[in-house]
């Protein structure tokens, strides 16, 4: 255990579905050309940055390149656990950057992070991984159980770290389906997380993705900040 990790211990305890018809009768036709259009609609706006309106390009089809080193482009909450990061990635076979995406975008390096949903820790696991004694704040356990299971979304994504995100978010089960049945917050964790992750991989040492993210998450970093007494 690193010993500046030492002092971060603390003790804690049907869908419903309408019945249609078998056909497409003359009234049911124009609510389902609503509903085509609708969904194209949505799918043009997927094209968009969530936050500019900007056209983008998701990234997907991004494989794990990873040389065994932590990028700088991360924020120095994130940095603070390097020793660790470089460690959870060699145990379970992952790329520190990859590892990295995703504590900077779940809790920017804070272990006391706690979402209204329930996902506790650095990596924001949700309380079912945990075993019946685990402390979801130590940010050992929390990193075994949360890169457990981005080991396993990174499997059924053959690789593809942009998928394994989309999976670590959504689920594991959204793998197969297309992007376009994902939820908006998986949309958004893809695209914050592919570009970062991208970013990191190519050698940068500045991220736009990541910068764009912390105009928006800038008081989640603040709370690691103080949490981790970083000037």
């Amino acid at each position: 255990m690193s010993t500046h990790r030492a002092k971060f211990r603390r003790t804690y305890g049907n869908r419903e579905t309408a019945e249609g018809q078998g056909c497409l009768s003359g009234f049911i036709l124009p609510p389902l050309v609503a509903l085509v259009v609708g969904v194209s609609f949505l799918l043009f706006l997927s094209k968009f940055s969530p936050t500019t309106g900007q056209a983008v390009s998701i990234q997907n089809n991004i494989p794990v390149t990873g040389n065994g080193m932590l990028s700088p482009i991360f924020t120095p909450e994130v940095q603070f656990w390097q020793s660790d990061i470089l460690r959870w990635a060699a145990e379970f076979g992952l790329d520190p950057n990859l590892v990295a995406t995703v504590m900077q975008i779940e809790s920017c390096g804070n272990p006391d992070a706690q979402s209204s949903a329930g996902a506790t820790g650095l990596f924001q696991v949700m309380p079912f991984h945990f075993l019946a004694f685990d402390n979801p704040y130590d940010p050992d356990t929390n990193a075994q159980r949360g890169m457990a299971y981005l080991q396993r979304s990174l499997a059924a994504a053959g690789g593809d770290a942009a998928l394994a995100l989309a999976g670590y978010n959504g689920g594991i089960s959204i793998i197969s389906l297309p992007q376009s049945e994902w939820a908006a917050e998986t949309q958004r964790y893809l695209y914050w997380g592919s570009g970062i992750y991208a970013d990191a991989s190519s050698g940068s040492v500045e991220s736009p993705r990541l910068n764009e993210w912390l105009s928006h998450a800038s008081g989640m970093c603040a709370r690691a900040r103080i949490r981790l007494n970083l000037p």
